[in-house]
């Protein structure tokens, strides 16, 4: 197990190299001036000059590149252009933010997806079943942008129930976790669904159900251990999809988390916090990864770890 760790651990530096060598390179392609935005069209030559050498934006490209990974290496993630704050400060203020949206969002994919599909997978081939699925299919059909805005105009505004934007109470949490956490309850019910539908059709659970034992404990204490690999599977993958979807969810509620900051950044062509921003997620989408991996172990004692 320890090798396994160490090995999985030492095959992010590689990944992450390749995530910010690809971000540094894009970002200093695409149009736009930081300059620009920072000191306004008023601005003069020299003033633009000057601030260009201070932030040593005149430097070769390949300089600037060895500058940022030698920084990088030392623990340094630059300085935000525009707050002047330390990169990786800024980004942790945000991150506590955006987890609560995601735990937000994961209770709310839990709560609908695992009694759906296993309904589902109970009554399989009935009108419940059917009705199960195509629920799930509007689900996963109606994108986050249309969703966010949809809820808003129903609660927030014809209602009046609940709060519209900012961070705060578990009234301001319910839209945007709603928002996140449809799509994904909607992907995992149908897993959730074929994996016990498969698992109810093996051979030890007809042994099972050859010594009398109830309908309920085979469901819950033998089939859904053994279903739960693939879901635990698509969990994991779909982190990275809830990273994205949070980007857009928190422009839609004016979530204070690092989705909404990420934007900011590059609206601003503010260079160290966009690299810092994708930096942090990839990494976070790896370790994720790894306690996936680890999880097949515990729920599978047959896969193990070579």
């Amino acid at each position: 197990m320890g090798n396994f760790l160490l090995r999985r651990l030492l095959l992010l530096i590689p990944v992450l190299w390749g995530v910010a060598t690809l971000v540094f390179l894009l970002l200093h392609f695409i149009p736009g001036d930081p300059i620009d935005l920072m000191l306004g069209d008023s601005a003069l030559g020299t003033d633009r000059e000057t601030l260009r050498d201070q932030l040593g934006l005149n430097d070769p490209l390949i300089i600037q590149y060895i500058r940022y990974f030698g920084d990088l290496l030392q623990g340094d993630w630059g300085t935000s252009l525009f707050s002047k704050k330390p990169v990786f400060e800024e980004i942790m203020e945000r991150v506590p933010a955006t987890m609560e949206l995601m735990f937000g969002a994961m209770v709310v994919t839990i709560l609908v997806a695992m009694p759906l599909g296993l309904i589902a997978a109970v009554n399989k081939g009935t009108w419940i079943d059917q009705g199960a699925m195509i629920f799930s299919l509007l689900g996963v059909s109606i994108p986050n942008f249309w969703l966010g805005p949809m809820l808003i105009l129903l609660f927030s505004i014809h209602f009046d129930l609940l709060p519209v934007n900012e961070r705060g109470g578990l009234e301001h949490l319910i839209l945007p976790a709603l928002t996140l956490g449809t799509s994904l309850a909607s992907i995992l019910a149908r897993i959730t669904r074929s994996s016990v539908v498969e698992t109810l059709q093996a051979e030890y659970i007809r042994t099972a159900r050859s010594k009398g034992i109830s309908e309920l404990q085979i469901l819950f204490r033998h089939a859904l251990r053994n279903a739960l690999i693939p879901i635990v599977t698509v969990i994991g993958l779909q982190v990275g999809v809830l990273l994205s979807g949070a980007i857009i969810t928190e422009a839609i509620f004016d979530w204070p988390g690092l989705g909404n900051l990420l934007i900011s950044a590059i609206n601003s062509r503010n260079y160290p916090l966009v690299q810092g921003c994708v930096l942090f997620i990839a990494g976070s989408y790896v370790m994720v990864n790894l306690v996936i991996d680890l999880l097949y172990a515990y729920l599978d004692p047959r896969i193990r770890l070579s």
